[in-house]
């Protein structure tokens, strides 16, 4: 009876293949992986680890480690007023694109998420800007609509109002390059936040809805006291991401305000990284590069930490 409730034995033959089998797996396992893993550590982690070390050397016109000098370097931009200017350059776009890009996707989303016909259509129009490189987009800003020129589209609009011709990209008194700025990012960014918003809006129960107007709420009632609610951690998340893309705001700042082989020397304005991208590519000083990225790196850290404590990020609802 015992011999009978036994499980039979596997065969040798049989734990052979499946020996064999298995690590076949784990082979093809690390024929795939092995490259990306490779490559991914040593072109970002080492490549991180070493910008750190660089971060303590006098690295001057090379990469290599070896004149060892501490904490110079970050001393160095806590006390340079170009780089402090930076910080209040980034800090200030961050004061206005944040809640702008913010109020912006959301109305989008609810806007077409109320619609019955064509939510497809309209959610990839404003979806297509967020795949158009952040090069390109900038060059079109300062090429065709705020050029300067009388021709330019942002001058002949203002013409039609009697406006007057603006060096939009170069005047500093009001600083209007803000506009463009400002505008670029949001034609770039709304479309992607809009579709976190959407998917969020999506996920509300309606029955949430039809007990709200069995109360008798208005559209204004039941977007606060449903809506908002329920949007809560798609909030939160699309805060953060605003928050730090506008810290790592480079790419419309270069290339709106370069001028050729002088690079952005005679902008009017400079974020963090186009500084520190000056002081490594420009000045040749690439341990005060890394100790400014570094600093940049904490800063956004500490920042949303902040925001996400004071927004109760990762709190059950």
């Amino acid at each position: 009876m015992t011999a009978l409730m036994e499980a039979p034995a596997v065969p040798v033959a049989a734990k052979k293949r499946r020996r064999r089998r298995d690590w076949r797996a784990i082979g093809a396992f690390v024929v795939l992986t092995g490259p990306v893993v490779i490559g991914l550590g040593l072109f970002k982690y080492v490549a991180i680890a070493w910008s750190f070390l660089l971060s303590f050397n006098d690295a001057r016109g090379t990469i290599t480690i070896g004149h060892w000098i501490g904490f110079d370097n970050y001393a160095f931009l806590l006390g340079d007023d170009a780089f402090l200017t930076s910080l209040s350059t980034i800090a200030l776009f961050t004061v206005f694109i944040v809640p702008i890009t913010f109020v912006a996707s959301l109305g989008l989303a609810v806007l077409i998420n109320s619609i019955k016909r064509g939510k497809a259509f309209f959610r990839t129009i404003f979806l297509i800007p967020a795949a158009v490189s952040y090069v390109v987009a900038a060059l079109v800003w300062k090429m065709a609509l705020f050029n300067g020129l009388p021709s330019g589209v942002a001058n002949v609009l203002g013409g039609l109002f009697g406006a007057d011709p603006v060096p939009w990209l170069s005047e500093t008194s009001p600083p209007v390059y803000w506009v463009a700025v400002v505008t670029l990012r949001l034609w770039l960014q709304v479309g992607l936040y809009m579709i976190l918003f959407l998917a969020g809006l999506q996920a509300i129960s309606p029955s949430l809805y039809e007990a709200g107007e069995l109360d008798g709420t208005t559209k204004w009632q039941a977007f606060r006291y449903i809506t908002l609610p329920q949007l809560r951690n798609t909030s939160v998340a699309v805060l953060l991401l605003i928050l730090i893309a506008a810290f790592q705001a480079f790419d419309e700042f270069y290339n709106l305000f370069g001028t050729g082989l002088s690079g952005t020397a005679t902008a009017p304005v400079k974020p963090p990284l186009v500084y520190l991208y000056d002081s490594a590519l420009g000045d040749q000083n690439y341990g005060v590069g890394s100790a400014g990225a570094f600093l940049l790196t904490v800063l956004i850290v500490v920042i949303t930490l902040l925001q996400g404590r004071f927004v109760g990020f990762g709190k059950k609802d």
